[in-house]
């Protein structure tokens, strides 16, 4: 009557709980069901309901799988395992493993019911002890009660000696001082018929060869033998139901012996040799038509690598993955590139034997095989084989996915760049790839090709008549034109006059105007990229001087960029525009060709400064808020680390110099080309001494350096990002306060304005309203303005009024900073600033330092 009337007593059975909850609509019923049935729990407990004891603990556990609070069941538990029958005992230890962990002082109480257990006549409750041990047990039980599971590890009943190990492994963990007191045993376990306990018995073998090296030398004379004949018995079984899985007896055995094999053979020459025969046995006889027999072969190929095999026997492994890149399913060709590359590091001329299947999975329809391939066979790649890897490579360039192009191309050029044997075959592969994937060459390749052309004087002229015919029919691929176009400006005249012609080229006919043709269209077709443009204009002012009868179209051409909302190209096309009207008697001089650039040395501040770009972005991607972090599932994000020590502001007397670019300052083509692509100059920033022969080259009069802050910068070069900011001269506070607006920050991409406004009486507080244009006919997206201020200014910011920022200067982002200097009248604001957005979906960053604010705030 009594369970009528109230469903949610003690006496519910489990089924009806949880028929209860599941018919629960939503979170709330499912929350106030939980609330009614623990309520009915506790009220059970504090009366000392015996005869429902288990049933509230059954209910208990359902009730904390499902995220609820339990914490008040957990003495049931001790009291259900103190219990006699075996019953309460079951459910009183799933409850002690369930609801509590090793961390729990609770847990220190059970101590002595599981030592009781564990010398019960009764096997089952014997295996319960075992069970809960294995899975929470601390240090201090460890030491405790090891003797007790030792002493089961001589028991009769193989499923106590299978648990008994297994315990064993866990006591290992907690307390790896006491693997002695395991060695003896596991070893005559390793004597067993019962394949449960030889498992359990290798995997606690393996473990103390983790906890000691005592015991791993111990394992190496005493159990070798026994795994052999593990092994060879297993191999060579008749059918056995109870262990066929596909065929094959106990696949995991095998896998489990191997396993153990290799970390003992591992650097003992000696165990190495005596598991060389059955190796060789396992790797013949298993068959791999079966997905059990390939899971044995690829762990008996990992142990043959793993120890010190001889050359015939990997050799066979290497056979056998060659055997698995031909298999239909993609996770065993997927395994066996992985297993292939470490292989690379043993034998590399048993791998070499299956370069051409290899090859053919980097043209695998699943990408991660493409990709494994790839690495794979840029390892094989040496000096007698680049030629005929490369060509292959370059064929499939043509036909391959857009997503795989980006890393093919990378791999193609690096291979190309590092077993190029003559300069021709060098230029040959670089013009093709720049024909077939110019978009996804890197810049710092295209960078180096341009270094080589500029040193290899007998091979300028077949460059720009290969480059020349290559932009004609490939003027889509974006790095293709900077090259072409650069190579058209600097050596147009052999162009056109067919200099430097080898005997593998046919002669073409290209006139001045055909020359000029093929820049303004590159010109045109690339309006939104600001470096291709400023490359075509300065190519076209070159030609100007190389083709004199074309300079009034020229200038035409020119001319048209003087309204363009891009400043760089604006004062390209200006100062341009006044070299070829203007300074006849001095454009000769200034438009020679480029000085040569020492090939040796690019290459290796190149390469120091790969290394350095490595380095800084892995800085930024730790500490920039907002950037993605690949962690685990569950592990929260560490915080981010504080901006002030992001952009070196840790010290009040903050430096007055402008803070290093992302790109390095010493990329020898950066300094002589200006070409700056992704982040531009920071603000209020002087030309670097690596500029000074480019100023000598272009510059009109004195350096800017002797003549103060420019208002007008001299010529640079393509994409070279000119940055104007005011002079840093002092201003003059009237005696209303009020404060002329400063332009803080300006590049080719972006300009900051300052307004200040102060309240009266609060002289070091300073309210800052800065506004946002973007100059570019892109609209920046993602726009996030971030700034950092020495110790003794406090700085706060308030939200931007948008994250989008029109293109072309129609609309202007604001947002408010709020300063205040706790040394006003000792020392004036200095603040760093950093920009981060998005054009097109490409991360772009800017930054700088602003020196310029007003004196008095």
């Amino acid at each position: 009557m009594d369970l009528a009337i109230n469903p949610f007593s003690s006496g519910t059975r489990l089924r009806d709980m949880i028929r209860a909850i599941r018919a629960c609509k939503t979170a709330a019923e499912e929350r106030a069901v939980v609330r009614r049935e623990c309520a009915a729990i506790r009220a059970a407990i504090s009366e000392g309901d015996q005869d429902y004891r288990h049933r509230n603990m059954a209910k208990l556990m359902f009730i904390h799988m499902l995220g609820y609070p339990t914490h008040f069941g957990q003495m049931e538990c001790l009291k259900l395992i103190a219990a006699a029958g075996f019953p309460e005992k079951r459910i009183g230890y799933l409850g002690l493993m369930l609801l509590l962990d090793e961390r729990q002082e609770v847990l220190m109480l059970v101590t002595n019911s599981l030592k009781q257990d564990l010398n019960h006549s009764n096997q089952f409750i014997v295996g319960l002890a075992l069970c809960a041990l294995g899975n929470i047990c601390s240090a201090e039980m460890a030491r405790d009660l090891s003797p007790e599971v030792e002493r089961l590890l001589q028991s009769r009943e193989p499923n106590t000696k299978k648990k008994a190990a297994l315990c064993s492994i866990r006591i290992l963990r907690k307390v790896p001082d006491l693997a002695e007191n395991f060695m003896g045993s596991a070893v005559s376990l390793l004597k067993e018929k019962h394949h449960g306990v030889l498992i359990s018995a290798v995997q606690l073998c393996a473990e103390l060869c983790k906890a000691s090296k005592e015991a791993l030398e111990y394992l190496r004379k005493n159990c070798l033998d026994g795994l052999v004949r593990i092994l060879r018995d297993v191999s060579n079984s008749s059918y056995a139901p109870e262990y066929d899985i596909a065929g094959i007896t106990d696949p995991f055995l095998h896998i489990r012996v191997l396993k153990l094999m290799r970390i003992l053979g591992q650097g003992d020459a000696d165990c190495s040799e005596f598991v060389n025969d059955i190796l060789a046995q396992v790797a013949t006889k298993t068959e791999s038509n079966k997905n059990a027999g390939n899971a044995i072969l690829y762990e008996c190929v990992e142990t043959i690598m793993g120890i010190e095999a001889t050359s015939g026997l990997r050799v066979l492994a290497i056979n056998i993955l060659g055997r698995f890149l031909s298999n239909r399913d993609n996770n065993i060709r997927y395994v066996a590139l992985n297993m292939l590359m470490k292989a690379m590091e043993v034998d590399t001329q048993a791998v070499q034997r299956h370069r051409a299947t290899i090859l053919e999975c980097v043209k695998d329809a699943d990408v991660s095989i493409r990709k494994r391939a790839l690495e794979l066979v840029y390892l094989l790649v040496n000096d007698a084989n680049a030629k005929s890897l490369t060509k292959e490579l370059v064929d499939y360039l043509e036909v391959s996915d857009q997503d795989f192009k980006d890393d093919l191309t990378a791999k193609i050029c690096s291979i190309v760049e590092k077993f190029s044997q003559d300069k021709l075959w060098y230029l040959d592969q670089m013009f093709k790839v720049l024909s077939l994937a110019g978009n996804y060459v890197k810049d710092d390749v295209w960078h180096a090709l341009i270094v080589l052309i500029s040193n290899a004087s007998e091979l300028q002229g077949y460059s720009v008549r290969s480059l020349y015919k290559a932009l004609l029919a490939c003027g889509e691929q974006e790095s293709l034109v900077r090259v072409a176009v650069w190579c058209i400006g600097e050596y147009g005249e052999m162009l056109v006059n067919n200099v430097g012609m080898l005997d593998i080229e046919e002669p073409i006919t290209v006139t001045e105007s055909d020359a000029v043709d093929a820049v303004e269209v590159s010109l045109k077709r690339y309006s939104a990229d600001v470096t291709t443009r400023a490359m075509c204009l300065v190519s076209l002012l070159k030609l100007s001087s190389r083709f004199p009868p074309t300079s009034e179209r020229i200038k035409e051409i020119v001319a048209q960029n003087k309204g363009n909302t891009v400043l760089e190209l604006q004062q390209r096309s200006i100062e341009f525009n006044s070299i070829i009207q203007r300074h006849q008697s001095i454009k000769s001089s200034l438009l020679e060709r480029m000085p040569v650039i020492d090939e040796a040395s690019y290459l290796a501040k190149r390469a120091a400064s790969t290394q350095a770009t490595i380095s800084s972005d892995k800085l930024a991607a730790a500490a920039t808020p907002g950037s993605s972090l690949k962690l685990p599932n569950g592990v929260a994000k560490p915080p981010p680390a504080p901006l002030a020590d992001l952009l070196d502001l840790s010290s009040d007397d903050a430096p007055a110099t402008t803070s290093a670019p992302t790109t390095a300052p010493n990329d020898f083509l950066q300094d002589l080309l200006g070409i700056s692509l992704t982040d531009t100059s920071t603000a209020g920033g002087a030309p670097s001494a690596s500029t000074d022969i480019l100023m000598d080259l272009l510059s009109i009069g004195s350096s800017p350096v002797q003549n103060g802050p420019p208002t007008v910068s001299n010529f640079s070069l393509p994409g070279q990002a000119e940055t104007k900011v005011a002079p840093v001269t002092p201003q003059v506070v009237d005696l209303l306060d009020a404060y002329p607006p400063i332009t803080a920050f300006q590049s080719a991409a972006l300009k900051i304005t300052f307004n200040f406004k102060k309240q009266s009486g609060k002289p070091q507080e300073t309210t800052i309203h800065a506004s946002f244009t973007n100059l570019t006919s892109n609209t920046f997206t993602d726009f996030i303005f971030q700034a950092a201020v020495p110790k003794f200014i406090q700085l706060r910011l308030d939200p931007a009024s948008s994250n989008t920022l029109p293109a072309s200067g129609n609309d202007s982002v604001t947002q408010s900073l709020s300063v205040t200097n706790n040394q006003h009248g000792q020392k004036p604001l200095a603040m760093r600033i950093r920009i981060t957005y998005k054009v097109n979906g490409e991360d772009r960053l800017e930054q700088g330092q602003i020196n310029n604010f007003p004196a008095g705030l």
